[in-house]
């Protein structure tokens, strides 16, 4: 009888080989004309240039924690610590090398129509969904196979989170410095389109969506993917778990490869009907992925042995999934109410515009908190802890298709400013719009489906740190009334807070920088207004990047440092209440941040549709402003809290054996 790691070894290959002939049927799509193809390779040199330098300062923490590893623990955690730090990089590497060629063969399919133009766009963003589950799957499945001890794989998860938090921290200050500088003083000061060629800030504008939302996001999921699944397999080996759920390790490795296979099949339901709804297309392929998971999940538990309840478990996962998306859509599409009081809003000013804005990314953490609440409470009453992983990895198993719709918003964003650049027909521009307008939608929902299942995912890495500190140690309680349970929940409240504060504050200085740049050159370079000399584009992309490289670190060392001191000044107990602090309070503000800042966003794309008195009106010029607070919020802090929450808890369940052995206890 083959082993479920082999299987799961071979699906993880199918699913890369897949991913390989997709960028096959996109690299063979004709290109356009050599302008465009300037304008995207220009795109493509400042991307890949930023990712070789930021893996570059990465590689270098990544040798120093392996040695670290190695030394204080064992080979296996350092090997794998190494192996899931090389393939979080390398996913996201990937994608992004595919969706900086997919753009302009976007642009230019868009010649011939939307339904072309869709199908290009959406197998550019699979290639980065499908490397990323493949790479996920392959890291657990292999190493497991290897050590059969779901304990000697945190170092893989550990890897996996730490390189995410770079990837997402880097990226995230690129592409919105960039893109703030270019608003502030393309669309206010000089009342030019987005991705207008004169701008100097365009080129690094359109290279920051490629590195922040494709190879970020593919970054941030790769993670959430593989310590979501360790975690489920670190709670099987409880003796409770073990003696009442049949192949209970094994079971998350049979969903994911079922998973895979689901959204293969899924993503070939893409394609724009008559009715021509975009969104209705790529929502197509979503629900008939998780369909047929759900299908699949029956037969394996059924197949398991298992009892009916587990494959209920996987069922909350699902809804859970598509209940956050719903309600993420609602709050952050140009359809409905609240952006269109947001938009209604900025006819009296920046003022009423941020004020409706920060109330709409308030109000929207609600009904998601407590569908989350509703899932945890249903998966424990069917399946205890174990249950809640379980539901965790059911919502997982969509990351594939979801990682594909978020990719596929960079790719239309682009195709647009390439069309806009390249001076194509205004029936080109119009089909690139209405694609990157629901681009914009998809990026909202798939920040709000990543924050959910980190959610989740970071409450099971939980239960698994508590796990292993019992194992360590017995007698440790977590009491809200024990002053260093509260002390550490204080802190890991305040952690998520200070984190977004320092990324929030390397945006703000960088844009500053692209802003003087750009009013330097439309003064000194006297032709760029009239198209008669071209911007020194190259400028600004220097800039963004160097201040990326240099502002991802602080982050970084706050998310290592902090679990660490905590662990050892004030012991197991305060580390315990820190993390819990750190996920409930990182939970609430990625939210509010990311439904926030896709909310100012749309409100101005609303506005620039011809409501509220169209482009260049007051409304427009307050959006804007909104929509330059929102871009950090939604684009770099928020999304990093994700990172955040799982490095600090895969760290304390690395380091506990540290903690027990040295660490203090005040009181």
């Amino acid at each position: 009888m083959i082993e479920v790691s082999t299987i799961a070894i071979i699906i993880s290959l199918v699913a890369l080989a897949y991913a390989a002939y997709l960028s096959f049927r996109i690299l063979a799509v004709k290109a356009g004309s050599e302008k465009m193809q300037h304008i995207a390779n220009a795109i493509r040199e400042g991307a890949m240039a930023y990712m070789a330098r930021q893996y570059k300062t990465i590689a270098i923490f990544a040798v120093i924690i392996t040695g670290l590893l190695y030394w204080l623990f064992s080979f296996p955690i350092a090997a794998g610590f190494l192996l899931g730090a090389i393939l979080s990089g390398f996913s996201g590497y990937v994608g992004m090398s595919i969706s900086v060629r997919a753009n302009v063969r976007t642009a230019e399919t868009a010649k011939i129509g939307a339904k072309e133009a869709l199908d290009v766009a959406f197998k550019g963003g699979s290639v980065t969904g499908m490397a990323v589950v493949g790479f996920a799957l392959l890291a657990v499945s292999l190493f497991y196979s290897i050590y059969k001890d779901p304990a000697l794989l945190i170092g893989l998860g550990f890897g996996a989170s730490l390189i995410s938090l770079f990837a997402r921290v880097g990226g995230g200050i690129f592409t919105k410095a960039a893109d703030v500088g270019a608003d502030l003083v393309g669309k206010i000061e000089k009342g030019i389109p987005e991705d207008d060629p004169r701008n100097p800030a365009t080129i690094a504008d359109n290279v920051g969506d490629n590195v922040g939302d494709c190879a970020g996001m593919g970054a941030d999921l790769y993670e959430t993917y593989v310590v979501t699944i360790l975690a489920a397999m670190l709670l099987a080996t409880i003796p409770s778990v073990s003696s009442t759920i049949s192949m209970a390790v094994e079971l998350p490795l049979i969903l994911g490869s079922i998973a895979v296979i689901s959204s293969i099949i899924g993503m070939w339901f893409v394609k724009l009907g008559k009715s021509g709804n975009i969104m209705g297309a790529l929502y197509k392929g979503l629900i008939v992925s998780g369909v047929l998971s759900a299908i699949g999940f029956y037969f394996a538990v059924a197949y398991t042995g298992n009892s009916l309840n587990l494959f209920l478990a996987t069922l909350v996962g699902l809804v859970i999934t598509v209940l956050i998306n719903v309600v993420t859509e609602y709050y952050t599409s140009t359809k409905y109410s609240p952006v269109k009081m947001i938009a209604k809003a900025s006819e009296t000013g920046a003022g009423t515009n941020l004020i409706m804005g920060l109330a709409i990314g308030l109000q929207s953490t609600i009904i998601p908190v407590l569908i989350i609440a509703a899932g945890i409470i249903a998966a424990f009453m069917l399946s205890g802890i174990y249950g809640v992983a379980i539901a965790a990895v059911a919502m997982l198993s969509l990351t594939g298709v979801i990682i594909a719709l978020d990719s596929y918003g960079p790719i239309t964003d682009n195709a647009g400013g390439i069309a806009e650049m390249a001076g194509l027909d205004k029936d080109v521009r119009k089909t690139t719009d209405e694609l990157d307008a629901v681009g914009n939608t998809t990026k909202a929902v798939t920040k709000g489906y990543a924050v959910g299942s980190a959610a989740l995912g970071a409450l099971a890495l939980f239960a698994a740190f508590t796990q292993e500190i019992g194992l360590l140690k017995e007698g440790i309680v977590y009491l809200i009334t024990d002053p260093l349970v509260m002390v550490g929940l204080l802190l890991g409240a305040l952690l998520p807070f200070a984190f977004s504060s320092v990324l929030m504050t390397a945006v703000g200085s960088t844009a500053h920088k692209v802003v003087i740049e750009v009013r330097r050159q439309f003064k000194e370079i006297k032709g760029i207004m009239t198209g008669e000399e071209q911007p020194e584009y190259g400028k600004c992309v220097d800039i963004v990047t160097k201040a990326a490289i240099k502002n991802m670190i602080i982050p970084a060392v706050i998310a290592v440092v902090a679990p660490l001191l905590v662990g050892l000044i004030l012991g197991i107990k305060a580390l315990g209440g820190l993390l819990i602090g750190v996920i409930l309070s990182g939970l609430l503000l990625a939210l509010f941040m990311s439904n926030a800042g896709a909310a100012w966003d749309n409100a101005k794309k609303y506005i620039e549709d011809g409501n509220h008195g169209g482009k260049g009106s007051d409304a427009h010029k307050a959006a804007v402003v909104g929509d330059t607070v929102g871009d950090p919020f939604k684009d770099t802090a928020g999304p990093a809290l994700n990172a955040l929450i799982k490095v600090i808890n895969t760290l304390a369940i690395v380091f506990a054996p540290l903690f027990v052995m040295y660490g203090l206890t005040l009181i």
